[in-house]
């Protein structure tokens, strides 16, 4: 490893060569409170920021145990940290002076939940098992990490004069900038240690929330005084003058937390839920807080306290979208031209076919809470009404509707259902609870809406038990992709991404919340694509696969050896196999 002076001097010796010279700097240097390493160099000042991280040892950070000794804990604190060094960063991006992204200095912009990036890592007790170069440079130099060794990536723009290296402005960037965000950021000593605790004490009680809603039967837990409404469609963060959530008397609950004490909230059964009322009274609000309550949420957002199911799956129909070998028989009894719904493919689903393979891959990845908004759903995959069935006899209807599985689900397989309805009234008979909002504030009408119903027939055909889902779907090789770690892989927000040529649209899966999971879904589907996928392992193998390696090597084994990327935040499950699924290329 060189020294920081060593640096100095080849950052003179390169002043006003060509731009491609930058590249002689990759490599690691010592600044004695941490190392610098360059790891890669841009080709111009036009292209990509070149890529660097700072290591910081354990000793130096001097950061707590007790604040990374366990999985949530520690994520809660490189997402702190990431935070508190990019707002460093931005205030020192762009004061050198240059062509093109010439004194850029960034890091990875977190949003209002939590979650694992490979902007930062903090080594836990026993870890540093070959995870990541930086501090496998480290240990090769002499420096062995130690527990609480930090590590944060961020992108720089190394300054040109046109094409031209102005090594003076990079040496302001490295020398007098870099050097105050590290020490205001990446040291417990000189950071402000009450937020910091704050945010650990947080997810502890967010962790014991968690812990406790299977313990009590209950599928989510929404906390009084939460705020719920977003200030809008563009923006994540709470509105102002919101009306605070205010759970119903009989559905409240009031658990015991390790920082906050007794918190009182609406704890939602398992079973099957429903949600009604007028619009704009706040039920779309609800679904949407649940659907994002799978991931912790930060100090501040109004949703801190708003947990739901690890595992919930936002269930809609999704016109157009690819599906391959899906077993949608148990809601999809036959199609027009005696197409097989047992291992049913197509590359242009309508809404009722896309619905009811969505539910199905739910299935298959394991989930136990199904959320469903009837505005984004289709209408005869949720209902038919009696009218409809008089007159379109049930053997002339292929589609078995949601309402005639919604119970068995639930009774046979322990799958949750949260229904948001507006304008049908069926689901009051086979709905555990029914909760009416009306301006923000939720009540519990389940007996009133129960004793209505009882002047309305419960239309309902005859149906066979739900069957389990025994279909394995085994994917196999695409012979065309070719074995090449130079295939590129991109991420359009959380909207899109593409593998080489092939684009995987994922608008729709609208649990995926960062466009650094949807770039981690790149470099996964590329992995199982090249490697994993034999035509033996079945989905939820290859999702179990995956997870053990992310859990035990981080994000950063997705690279294969290659500089790793500040741009991955991990994606559930649940996405990695909605991902899958919607691959075009997929083969069975």
């Amino acid at each position: 490893m060189k020294t920081s002076e060593e640096l100095r001097t080849m950052l003179k010796a390169i002043d006003h060569r060509g731009y491609p010279a930058y590249k002689e700097l990759r490599g690691q240097y010592d600044f004695r409170d941490y190392v610098l390493s360059i790891d890669h160099v841009q080709g111009d000042p036009f292209a990509a920021p070149s890529r660097l991280s700072v290591i910081v040892s354990g000793k130096k950070a001097g950061f707590p145990s007790a604040y990374y000794d366990t999985y949530e804990k520690r994520i809660t604190l490189q997402d702190h940290l990431t935070r508190l060094f990019g707002a460093q960063l931005n205030r020192g991006s762009k004061q050198a002076n240059g062509s093109g992204k010439s004194g850029l200095l960034a890091a990875s912009h977190c949003g209002q939940e939590v979650l694992e990036r490979t902007a930062c890592r903090v080594e836990r007790a026993g870890s540093g098992t070959g995870a990541n170069q930086g501090i496998a440079g480290a240990r090769a130099a002499g420096a062995v990490p130690v527990p609480g060794t930090v590590i944060l990536r961020f992108e720089a723009g190394f300054p040109a004069r046109g094409r031209t290296i102005d090594s003076h402005e990079l040496e302001k960037m490295l020398f007098d900038i870099l050097p105050d965000c590290v020490r205001n950021s990446l040291y417990y000593s000189r950071i402000d240690q009450k937020r910091l605790q704050a945010a650990i004490e947080l997810c502890e009680d967010q962790q014991a929330i968690r812990e406790e809603l299977p313990k009590r039967g209950l599928c989510a837990f929404i906390a009084n005084g939460s705020i719920l409404p977003r200030q809008s469609g563009v923006s994540d963060r709470p509105m102002e003058k919101a009306v605070p959530f205010q759970s119903p008397a009989s559905m409240e609950v009031t658990m015991t937390l390790p920082n906050r004490g007794r918190v009182a909230g609406m704890g939602i059964p398992k079973g099957v839920t429903l949600f009604v009322g007028g619009g704009y009274h706040g039920k779309s609000t609800v679904l949407q807080a649940l659907q994002n309550a799978v991931y912790n949420h930060i100090n501040g957002d109004g949703r801190e306290l708003v947990i739901a199911d690890e595992s919930a799956w936002k269930l809609r129909s999704e016109d157009g979208r690819s599906v391959t070998g899906v077993d949608i028989s148990p809601f999809i009894r036959q199609l027009p031209g005696g197409r097989d719904t047992k291992h049913f493919s197509t590359e242009d689903a309508s809404g009722s076919t896309s619905q009811a393979a969505n539910l199905m891959e739910c299935m298959e990845s394991g989930s136990s809470l199904i959320l469903i908004d009837e505005d984004t759903s289709a209408t005869n995959f949720m209902i038919r009404d009696k009218l409809m069935q008089e007159v379109v006899s049930p053997k002339e209807e292929p589609i078995i509707p949601f309402i005639e599985r919604v119970r068995s689900l639930y009774e046979d397989f322990g799958i949750s259902s949260i229904i948001v309805a507006g304008s049908s009234g069926s689901y009051f008979h086979v709905a555990d609870h029914i909760i009416q909002m009306k301006e923000y504030v939720p009540i519990d009408i389940t007996e009133k809406a129960k004793a209505a119903a009882e002047a309305f027939p419960a239309f309902s055909t005859k149906q066979d038990r739900f069957p389990a889902y025994a279909l394995k779907r085994m994917p196999k090789p695409n012979m065309a992709l070719k074995k090449d770690d130079r295939l590129k892989l991109k991420a359009m927000g959380v909207n899109e991404l593409s593998l080489g040529y092939d684009a995987v649209e994922l608008r729709y899966v609208e649990q995926l919340n960062d466009s650094e999971q949807t770039m981690a879904l790149a470099y996964i589907l590329k992995q199982l694509e090249l490697t994993d996928m034999n035509g033996r392992r079945s989905m939820q193998e290859l999702a179990d696969l995956m997870e053990r390696q992310l859990d035990a090597k981080g994000l950063e084994s997705l690279f294969e050896g290659q500089d790793v990327r500040a741009s991955l935040a991990r994606p559930r499950r649940q996405e990695i196999l909605a991902c899958v699924s919607r691959y075009r290329k997929l083969v069975m």
